[in-house]
């Protein structure tokens, strides 16, 4: 930053910087209250978020202690000076908040005292979405008009950080979303067809055992058969539904975990995982990737009829690559009644878009399949 900065504009710059890490919007609002606590010298502080119902959806504190907090109760209603704040636009700030008329009825019992405060909207696309609650100032009798300009500014840039995360909590509920959408329509479209089979099967060779019990104990053999596939493909979506370690494990390793799983399911398929430098570790990235993973595995051992994959993961030149590998059948993959039927291809193009990269899938008949994921780092 040039030197002609003041200090404050430092400070609120550096939090900004660090608040923009965080995509989880409660993680947001905490590291605002904390930020706003300290750049202006409040032993209290708090953010608040409204909700439709005349109280708070998040209220976040900062400067109480967890028994403090125990003690107020649930979170506070939104009048009083509280519900002020969030009906302008415009700060508020005074010396002693206990003489101002809205003061008065709403303050819980087990409240410390306080005094001086300020009072600051977020307001974003013109409607006020939060408010700042600072009070009793520890190096002065009151805040200043340059502690509510540090604070607006503050404000302005956590509207910004507040849509952002709410934007991006709104991407993963749909993603979570398309997920099940997927897996509900594998479950119909291949288990239902399978179990129907299943009962078809049961049901001839029932009839034949009567009449024919060679023609019988064929329907029984592909009863067996049928009732094998039914249980390989719950194993496969089981294996997706499986909550992963990521955080604690890192890509890397849930990775090998998970291709060790599979050679423990799947019979006579070579099953081998290439590392070439593990990316940094990034959990919501690395979600995705995991996920790219599963799914391209997912579809080479189902449908390519291969004798041997292979999932590489590697990192070079500030990219990171992620590829599966198969020596299949092939397929036409911009066929449209197969992208019809399988949606794993689609998804993946989905997830790869949202981590800025590209997607390529290779195929031709009888030549195998090569997915791979390039993303940046």
């Amino acid at each position: 930053m040039p030197e002609g900065f003041s200090p404050a504009l430092r400070e609120v710059s550096d939090a900004v910087l660090a608040v923009g890490s965080t995509l989880a919007v409660e993680q947001v609002l905490q590291r605002l209250v904390d930020v706003s606590r300290g750049l202006v010298d409040a032993r209290y502080a708090a953010i608040g978020i409204p909700n439709d119902e005349g109280g708070f959806a998040e209220f976040l504190t900062a400067g109480m202690s967890e028994e403090l907090v125990a003690r107020l109760g649930p979170l506070p209603e939104r009048h009083g000076l509280l519900g002020a704040v969030l009906e302008t636009k415009t700060s508020y700030r005074t010396p002693d908040v206990q003489s101002d008329s809205r003061f008065r009825g709403w303050w819980p019992s087990g409240h410390p005292s306080m005094r001086s405060f300020l009072g600051v909207p977020i307001v974003a696309t013109g409607d006020v979405i939060g408010a700042f609650y600072l009070t009793d100032k520890e190096t002065a009798e009151e805040f200043s008009g340059e502690d509510q300009e540090v604070i607006e500014l503050l404000a302005a840039h956590a509207a910004i950080a507040v849509t952002n995360a709410r934007l991006y909590e709104h991407s993963r509920e749909l993603s979570i979303l398309d997920e099940r959408n997927r897996l509900a329509l594998e479950l119909h479209d291949v288990l239902t067809q399978k179990l129907f089979a299943v009962v078809l099967a049961s049901e001839s060779a029932g009839t034949l055992l009567e009449t024919d019990r060679d023609a019988a104990r064929a329907q029984l053999e592909r009863l067996r058969q049928l009732a094998g596939d039914v249980l390989e493909e719950l194993r496969y979506l089981i294996l997706e539904l499986r909550p992963p370690e990521l955080e604690r494990d890192g890509l890397a390793e849930t990775l090998r975990k998970h291709v060790e799983v599979l050679r423990r399911v799947q019979d006579g398929v070579e099953l081998a995982l290439e590392l070439d430098g593990e990316p940094p570790a990034h959990p919501d990235r690395d979600r995705e990737l995991l996920r790219i993973a599963q799914e391209a595995l997912h579809n080479a051992l189902r449908h390519a009829g291969a004798t041997r994959v292979v999932l590489r993961l590697g990192a070079d030149d500030g990219l990171l690559y992620l590829e599966v590998c198969d020596d299949g059948v092939g397929f036409d993959p911009d066929a449209p009644a197969l992208r019809a039927r399988r949606l794993g291809l689609t998804s993946m193009e989905q997830r790869a878009r949202r981590l800025g990269g590209r997607l390529e899938i290779e195929s031709a008949a009888q030549a195998g399949t090569t997915v791979r994921l390039e993303a940046p780092l």
